[in-house]
This record gives structure tokens, sequence and C-alpha cells, in this order.
């Protein structure tokens, strides 16, 4: 099919006295040997732009055609984690031939942009309706409840960071330079595993889990650290304890253990981190800890001691405060992963 720009100058013109003499796309097409749709395109672009003649452009115009466009979209569409080398392929089978950067550049301007993706925990569909099931029941439940649960979990915090991001502005040629790199350490450098927990009103204590720990070993941070924490916090008779569905928290001693000593527990839907607001102070914890640069395992349990003592009341309370937007932000994804 014939395209507008590629129609000859006097045919464009030829075109045009037939359209304002009266006559009808039908007509213009059938008269001049045209395809409607080529007829239809430059009375468009009279009546938008008021010529017909080639408009000014920058650089070489696109080789992506409309249609090579929308299979784009329809692909990245189906299957995010399509590579543009897959995309390019894909085109390359139908004869479009272009460079994989093009293909980002007009996927781009179409709105989708390559990402890193968010890591999130992986929902069974038992999970999705626990989840869904614990969040419309609590929806309704008056903020002093939540101001009087204590909110606990696990972390390991490791020596380095490697888990943390890192940038840093260089010049070419100098990415080996002492100032440009981040030293490693074989195995790792080290870790340490730590128990915490916090309420509305501020941080509680933090425990470090040397060892590997077990049911007996978790039972014996709570005997140490839950009723201090309680009684530090100022939590009311009626305080709750949560803690998730990890095997040492569930199994039969454990349970035994939280009867015999009257802690009562709030039911906890699993693979849930994102409804428990400790994960943003674990989050604050490993950032101010590597900040200080420990250089040995002694100092990172300090530091974590530490930091963790630093976190402000003010922080604590603002995250219970807005715990209910959590809630809905589940009811609203069905169950699904949120954005917390």
């Amino acid at each position: 099919m014939p395209r507008s720009k590629e129609i000859q100058k006097q045919m464009r013109k030829r075109i045009m006295e037939l359209y304002q003499s009266g006559k009808g796309y039908k007509a213009i097409s059938k008269a001049l040997g045209l395809q409607r749709t080529t007829v239809r395109a430059i009375i468009h672009k009279w009546r938008k732009h008021g010529t017909v003649e080639n408009l000014p452009r920058s650089g070489q115009p696109t080789k992506i055609t409309p249609r090579a466009q929308r299979q784009l979209i329809q692909e990245v569409t189906k299957d995010p984690t399509t590579t543009s080398k897959e995309l390019q392929a894909s085109l390359a089978s139908v004869k479009v031939s272009i460079h994989d950067s093009t293909i980002r550049k007009r996927l781009g301007k179409n709105g989708l942009h390559g990402r890193v993706p968010r890591r999130k925990p992986l929902l069974s569909k038992k999970n999705i309706k626990a989840r869904l099931s614990f969040a419309r029941k609590h929806l309704d439940d008056p903020q002093d409840f939540w101001d009087n649960t204590l909110w606990t979990d696990e972390t390991k915090v490791e020596l380095f960071g490697r888990c943390v991001s890192h940038y840093v502005w260089r010049k070419s040629n100098t990415a080996f330079q002492k100032k440009n790199i981040i030293p490693t350490v074989k195995y790792g450098g080290g870790s340490v595993m730590v128990w915490g927990c916090f309420a509305a009103s501020g941080p509680g204590r933090l425990a470090v889990i040397n060892g590997t720990m077990n049911s007996a070993v978790y039972q014996n941070i709570l005997k140490e650290n839950v009723r201090p924490s309680v009684c530090d916090l100022k939590l009311k008779r009626t305080w709750v304890l949560q803690q998730d569905n990890d095997p040492k928290h569930t199994s039969k001693s454990t349970s035994e253990w939280l009867k015999k000593n009257k802690m009562k527990t709030l039911e906890w839907p699993s693979q849930s981190p994102d409804l428990n607001p400790i994960e943003m102070l674990w989050h604050d914890l490993k950032k101010a800890v590597h900040a200080r640069k420990p250089s040995n395992v002694a100092d990172l349990q300090q530091f974590c001691k530490d930091e963790w003592a630093k976190i402000p009341p003010q922080r604590c309370k603002r995250l219970m405060a807005s715990y209910r937007k959590r809630l809905i932000a589940v009811v609203a994804a069905k169950g699904g992963p949120t954005s917390y």
C-alpha cells in the first residue's frame, strides 16, 4: 500500500482538489486508483497542518512500523521479563531488522521502561486467602489495639552490607582505584543474627543470636526480652505478641511455653513481611550500622545494639499510626503483594 509520503506532489494536490470539490474518500480513491486509507491519511494531514507537503523532522525516520510497535507492546505486556534481544529476534522473524537500543527507546516512548523487579515472597492461594482474611478481620480494629501490640522478628546484618546497593561517581578507567571499589572478604566476612521487638511507644530490646536458633533458644530470647520490653514500653495488660510462622515460633514446645507464660499471640498469615512494620526498622538499623563501617563482628554486634536503641519513638509511633493503610493495601490487592 502506498504511504502518503511516497505519493508524488501532484497526486497530493489532485486529492485535495477532488476533496474540496465535494468528493468523498471512496470516490477519490476510485478515481485515482489509490487505497482509501492513503486518501484519508493525506486529507487528515491537510486538516491538521493545513498542508500536504512533507513536514520537517529531526533525524532518520524510525524503522519500526506501527504494526511492529504494536507487536512489541503486546509481547512485553504478556511477558514483562522479555529482553530487548529477544524482542529483536522476534521482529527479525517477520523481516523487521532494528537495533535493540531502538526497541528500548520505542518502548520507553510508550511508557514501558526497564526496571529492576521488586522481590516479594511467593504467595500460594492459601497464603493469599489468609492475608486477605487477616486484613478484613482487623481493618476496623481500634488504634489502641495496634498501639499495644509488640512486634517481633529476626534479621541478619552482614559485616560489609552485601545486600545493600551501592553506586560510585567515577571517571573512565578509574574503576579499580581504591576509593571506587567495595572491599569483599571470602565467605562474606561475617554477620550477626539479631532478634528485636518494638511497639508504638518505641523500640524494645534487641538480642544477638549466637549459633543456630532452635525452639529452645527462641524461648530463652522471649523469656529474657519480652516481659522487660513490655514493661519498658508501658504496654497495657491487653498487649498482644506478634510473631511470624517460622517453625521455631510455632513448634509444640514454643506454643506450650507461650501458653504457660500467658502470652497472647496475634494470629498471623504466612509470607507477610509487608504486614510487619518492623521491616522498616530493620532497614533503618542496617543503614545506620553500615554507615559506621564496622571492621569486625564484635563491632557489628555493638553497633547493632547502639543504633537500635537510637531509633526515635516518634518513628515507631508513625509506623503504627499508619498501620491501617497496610491492611487497606492488602484488601485492595485481594491478598496479593503490596508496595510495603
